[in-house]
C-alpha cells in the first residue's frame, strides 16, 4: 500500500511538470503595452489576472496610503500652522516642533499624535501636548504634559474634519461610478441603490 502511494505521488509530479502552465515561455517586450493600466487590462481580458473581493474596475481600488487616509489628512490640515518635526505614516505618528504663539519665547507647546487605527472614531487618536514654560532668560525651562481641554478640542476638530473628508470621498466615488459600492475607512462595504 505504501509503495502504491509513492508511485502515485511520482506519477502526479511527472504530470505536473509536463503541464503547459508550468513550462517556460519566452516573452517579447514588444507584444506588451508600455502603459501599466493597459497591461493590467490586457492581462484581465486574457484571464491572467485576478480580482479580490469583487473589485469590478481598475479605478475602484482602495489603497491605504497617507494621501487617501482621511484621519491622517485631517490631522495634517488641522496642525498646518505648526512646523512638523516628524510625520511618519507607516509608524502612525506625527510630532510637531516646539511652537510659541506671537513669538512668545517663554511659553511653547509640542503636540504628538499617534494613530491607533485608520477608522474615524474617538479612540483612534492618542494626542499628547507638552507645555514648556521658561523662567529666567530661557535657562530654566521645565516641560510638563498638558492634560486639559485643548486635547479634547484638537481631537474633535480632527475627527470632524476627517468625517467631512470621508463624506466628500464617498460622494465623489458615487459620482465617478454610481453602480459600484464604496469602501468606508473601516473596510466595510456599503452598497448604493
Amino acid at each position: 500500500m505504501r509503495i502504491l502511494k509513492y508511485f502515485l505521488l511520482v506519477i502526479m509530479l511527472i504530470l505536473q511538470v509536463s503541464c503547459n502552465a508550468l513550462k517556460y515561455k519566452p516573452v517579447d517586450a514588444r507584444e506588451f503595452p508600455s502603459d501599466p493600466k493597459e497591461r493590467v487590462k490586457k492581462n484581465i481580458e486574457e484571464g491572467r489576472g485576478f480580482r479580490i473581493m469583487g473589485s469590478g474596475s481598475l479605478k475602484g481600488n482602495n489603497f491605504e496610503f497617507a494621501s487617501s487616509n482621511p484621519l491622517w489628512q485631517a490631522t495634517l490640515e488641522t496642525l498646518d500652522f505648526i512646523p512638523l518635526a516628524t510625520a511618519n505614516y507607516s509608524g502612525g505618528i506625527i510630532i510637531t516642533d516646539w511652537y510659541s504663539e506671537n513669538n512668545k519665547q517663554d511659553e511653547s507647546i509640542k503636540i504628538t499624535v499617534r494613530f491607533l487605527t485608520n477608522e474615524i472614531r474617538s479612540d483612534a487618536l492618542d494626542i499628547t501636548i507638552f507645555l514648556k514654560t521658561c523662567l529666567e532668560n530661557q535657562v530654566n525651562c521645565p516641560v510638563s504634559q498638558s492634560n486639559d481641554s485643548l486635547i479634547t478640542e484638537l481631537k474633535n476638530a480632527i475627527l470632524k474634519k476627517a468625517a467631512r473628508i470621508e463624506k466628500e470621498k464617498i460622494t465623489k466615488n458615487k459620482k465617478d461610478n454610481p453602480y459600484m459600492g464604496t469602501q468606508s475607512a473601516g473596510g466595510d462595504s456599503e452598497t448604493t441603490n
